[in-house]
């Protein structure tokens, strides 16, 4: 599974790797505010090495001053830097190495999770700031299947998202129902379920990573517990952000 997971995550890189290797302007802004596309990738590659210190230094990686301006500061120093590409394609090859060997939970800024979550962690924040990137430039970002781990880590990060905003976690399961980009059905959550959750598959990888406003999508939340989770699903670990 992991020599997948990875095969995927390569996948999601190279093609945001093809889109700004062609060297555009690094200041050209984005719609996360205040950040550039320099901002973007430098988020990455501060990630992915993070990512890297989780699994070979736990206590070095809990150790960290978690500042509140820790996310805005770092994308700051990496867009700075003139060899930021070169510097996020080596960070993904070595993390992609620790990734292929390691075994057991590794520590993180939300959950501790398994290998194969933090890979699936990983496509998903790769294809979000990446679509930040084909925004900013005006590219048609195209859905592939690999949008599958964005919804997954959404789905599974639904009790996580009522705890950041203070809610309890509910006990009862929400059934969640997507259209792929091929026309397949991906679910999760029990069929008979009273509260579900359907919709296009990208319409709900943009929504839990708040990459588009909740009324442009056509996401439709039957039952009490699904209409209070779509408004807060994040795939993200973090406080909730502004959205769009």
């Amino acid at each position: 599974m992991i020599t997948e997971l990875l095969a995927d995550l390569d996948a999601e890189s190279r093609e945001l790797d093809d889109l700004v290797a062609g060297a555009p302007d690094w200041s050209v802004p984005t719609p996360a505010e205040g950040w550039t596309i320099g901002h973007q990738i430098g988020h990455l590659m501060w990630t992915d090495r993070a990512a890297i210190l989780a699994i070979t230094d736990p206590e070095a990686f809990q150790a960290q001053p978690l500042t509140g301006d820790i996310v805005d500061r770092t994308a700051a120093e990496g867009a700075a830097m003139p060899d930021l590409v070169e510097q996020w394609r080596s960070g993904r090859e070595a993390l992609r190495e620790h990734l292929a060997v390691a075994s057991g939970k590794i520590v993180w800024f939300g959950p501790p999770m398994s290998p194969a979550s933090m890979v699936t962690a990983r496509i998903m924040e790769t294809w979000a700031h990446g679509q930040d990137v084909f925004d900013a430039l005006g590219v048609v970002k195209e859905p592939s299947p690999r949008i599958r781990h964005v919804c997954h880590i959404g789905v599974r990060a639904m009790g996580f998202a009522f705890l950041l905003n203070g809610l309890a976690v509910p006990e009862t399961e929400v059934r969640v129902e997507l259209t792929g980009p091929g026309g397949e059905v991906w679910t999760w959550g029990p069929e008979g379920a009273e509260n579900r959750v359907s919709g296009p598959a990208l319409d709900f990888a943009w929504l839990v990573t708040q990459r588009r406003n909740r009324k442009e999508l056509a996401i439709e939340a039957v039952g009490p517990i699904a209409e209070e989770w779509v408004p807060i699903a994040q795939a993200f670990a973090g406080p909730p952000g502004g959205g769009r």
